[in-house]
């Protein structure tokens, strides 16, 4: 089955923010996972330039639209099934603040919603962050200001992380961000 471009996140200017700050940020030897890779294109940009990619996606047709050679695509929700360990992880991650009567039932829908707070999806990864974070290792994190920088800034210094902003621009109204969160090696 071809996947349905309608259903996968397009290129936008969070993507090309993320893909900056991992082009800026990622080293040879780096073995680097992509959380919700939507059309691949950040980790099509990586393969070459890094040791290892490995794309994941909860939605069908994100995962056939990242299928390339030199991208490792699994489809999972978060780092569900991941083993081994990796030094940058990326996460495009779901971070606008979604109310229930807002909510579609698609899969294009699910790159978008955040919950109501927009930090539904990042507060789930951070507990299991650090299994495929190697001691060291990097996350770079886009998120919105409408996803409450200073809290996401606490939740990933509260599991432990060294965290700030590496990246800005206002788009329409709105800033967005890249966060890096590197892990202590004592987490």
């Amino acid at each position: 089955m071809d996947p349905d471009p309608s259903q996968v996140y397009p290129v936008r200017e969070d993507t090309l923010l993320l893909l900056e700050a991992a082009l800026a940020g990622a080293g040879p030897s780096d073995r680097v996972l992509e959380l919700g890779t939507g059309s691949g294109y950040i980790a099509r940009h990586l393969a070459g330039k890094v040791t290892l990619v490995v794309a994941t996606d909860v939605n069908p047709h994100a995962c056939r639209a990242a299928s390339s050679p030199g991208v490792g695509v699994a489809r999972t929700d978060l780092t569900a099934g991941i083993r081994g360990q990796f030094d940058l992880v990326l996460f495009n991650a779901p971070y606008l603040p979604t109310g229930p009567g807002e909510r579609l039932d698609d899969w294009l829908e699910k790159a978008l919603d955040g919950g109501e707070s927009g930090r539904e999806v990042i507060a789930r990864l951070l507990p299991d962050l650090p299994r495929v974070l190697a001691p060291g290792g990097r996350l770079l994190l886009v998120i919105s200001d409408l996803t409450g920088v200073d809290e996401v800034l606490g939740l990933l210094r509260d599991a432990g992380f060294r965290a700030g902003i590496v990246r800005e621009e206002r788009i329409e109204g709105e800033r967005l961000m890249v966060i890096r969160a590197i892990r202590p090696a004592n987490l």
